[in-house]
């Protein structure tokens, strides 16, 4: 009886603690349950605003960096494009005239030698001793005949033996300008400035006619071929200005002029050759090298932006103009487009502020930050226009 009691005690007593604490933590407003809520529904941070940034609000962003040019009247250039192929403007493949063998090599792969200079030497000791021999017979006639026409001017000799020696020292003469020649053959001399190509041949080399020494090219000036449909050959004239690019200097242009277009247009192709003319005194341009060709055909004035300002929202062209530190979208319409450059036929003035960089950033209305700029308003000078392509 007495353990029941004790049991029925523990059971009243531990209800009675569960009742307290469930009461505690549901109903008591200052209770540890009540603070979570109240911290959660935003109560100010530190720094006195909702989230703790100052003023209660988000943190303000700065307007964007952009680059501003202006919009400029230049010259615009008409076009034909075209591939041209590089050439000297003379090159040989120097042979031998004679068959003899190689007594000295005097140039190295790649020189640049100027005309005449001697590049082979055969061997000539033959013909260096028949000269010697015709040297001293042309003395003897000549002395013969210096000597009858002493003797002729006071009348001890007749006119027959003064002929004989008249003619005996013309064919001594004769026979040593024929050695002088021989010798010269055995010489293998440049036949104007130019660069040299690879050695083929060595000391000792038994050189023949048909045997290939080097090549030599004269590429201070670079004869540039190329091909335009028939349409354009009424733009081809002589003396048109041209404008060459390679790859192999893509921050280069080579100026040259039409000098030649060809007498017959290809029956096939429907194409007609034109021949321009490089200045290449600095010997950048090779022969063989491909060369992508502008051909000048018309000049004119016009209104032109960076086309790097330019954006298109479906079939229209747009800008955005800058009115003080804020930017407005503006149509515009384009002309043609050229080195970086875009003809504007309307909606901009000269000297109008535009957006040259950072446009992905903008939208209308918007603020910006900007900087001035030269450079964005696309590269320094005139501004070509292809109206027609005749790559080939």
């Amino acid at each position: 009886m007495k353990n029941a009691l004790l049991i029925v005690l523990a059971f009243a007593l531990g209800g009675g603690v569960v009742w307290y604490v469930t009461k505690d933590r549901g109903g008591n407003a200052g209770g540890a349950g009540a603070s979570f809520p109240a911290a959660a529904a935003g109560r100010p941070g530190p720094g006195g605003g909702a989230g703790g940034f100052p003023g209660g609000g988000r943190p303000q962003a700065q307007p964007p960096l952009v680059t501003v040019g202006h919009a400029r009247r230049d010259s615009i250039f008409e076009v034909v494009e075209a591939l041209g192929t590089a050439q000297a403007n003379e090159s040989v493949t120097l042979t031998a005239k004679v068959t003899d063998t190689v007594r000295r090599v005097n140039f190295e792969d790649g020189d640049y030698v100027e005309s005449g200079a001697v590049l082979i030497e055969l061997t000539n000791q033959e013909e260096e001793a028949l000269l010697a021999e015709a040297r001293a017979n042309l003395d003897d006639a000549e002395s013969q005949l210096r000597r009858l026409e002493d003797l002729s001017g006071r009348g001890l000799t007749s006119a027959s033996e003064l002929d004989v020696a008249r003619s005996r020292a013309g064919a001594s003469r004769a026979r040593l300008n024929s050695i002088v020649a021989r010798l010269r053959d055995r010489l293998i001399q440049a036949p104007f400035s130019g660069l040299l190509g690879f050695r083929q041949v060595s000391p000792g080399t038994m050189l023949s006619p048909n045997t290939a020494i080097t090549s030599i090219d004269d590429i201070s000036i670079i004869k540039l071929d190329f091909t335009v449909p028939e349409t354009f050959l009424g733009s081809m004239t002589p003396g048109a200005k041209i404008v060459a690019k390679s790859v192999s200097f893509p921050d280069r242009q080579f100026e040259g002029t039409v000098r030649t277009v060809g007498s017959r247009v290809d029956p096939v192709t429907r194409a007609i050759t034109v021949r321009a003319h490089i200045d290449n005194k600095d010997r950048a341009l090779r022969p063989g090298m491909l060369l992508t060709v502008d051909v000048v055909t018309a000049e004119r004035t016009a209104l032109v932006v960076p086309e790097g300002s330019v954006f298109q929202v479906q079939n229209r062209a747009y800008v955005y103009r800058v009115d003080g530190d804020t930017v407005h979208q503006q149509q515009i319409e384009v002309g043609s487009r050229r080195f970086g450059v875009v003809e504007v036929l309307s909606g901009l003035e000269d000297g109008d502020a535009i957006v040259v960089e950072g446009i992905i950033k903008l939208r209308e209305g918007v603020r910006v930050r900007f900087e001035e700029t030269a450079v964005s308003e696309s590269s320094q000078g005139s501004a070509p226009s292809s109206t027609a392509d005749a790559r080939s």
